[in-house]
């Protein structure tokens, strides 16, 4: 993992660029140009199919990444929880919500049982737990 470059909030953000930046458009493009072809061809068979066709390739789209980030969170949940229950011998406190300990899990272990009970008596909101972090604890391997 040395070969990871190191993480902080600025650069935490994770891209795969032929999801964000091919598929995603591209069907988008395609859904455009089926409504439009709808119209030109009168509401035809072909592009009544055309269109249906490319609705469920929208719809697979949205959800492959929905499907992959609430899985990714679920073990999230999992992990923090266990992470903390290892360093402090309890649960996380049950005031947290899912995106406050999302955010947590990138602080490193010194200061995640503070940051932990901070968020939960303050409710604090996810982003501003992740820019009071001061060693950022990176995941590489995020959806």
């Amino acid at each position: 993992m040395s070969n990871l470059k190191l993480q902080s909030y600025d650069n935490h953000k994770k891209f795969v660029p032929l999801y964000h930046f091919v598929l995603a458009p591209i069907s988008l493009i395609v859904f455009i140009a089926s409504i439009v072809h709808i119209f030109i061809e009168q509401f035809s068979f072909s592009s009544l199919l055309i269109f249906g066709v490319t609705v469920c390739m929208v719809i697979l789209v949205v959800l492959v990444r929905q499907f992959a980030t609430q899985l990714q969170d679920r073990s999230i949940f999992n992990e923090e929880n266990f992470r903390h229950v290892h360093l402090t011998g309890k649960p996380l406190d049950p005031r947290l919500s899912l995106q406050q300990i999302i955010s947590l899990r990138f602080a490193e272990d010194e200061s995640f049982p503070q940051l932990c009970k901070k968020a939960a008596e303050t409710g604090i909101e996810p982003k501003m737990i992740k820019k009071s972090i001061t060693h950022w604890r990176a995941d590489h391997y995020r959806v």
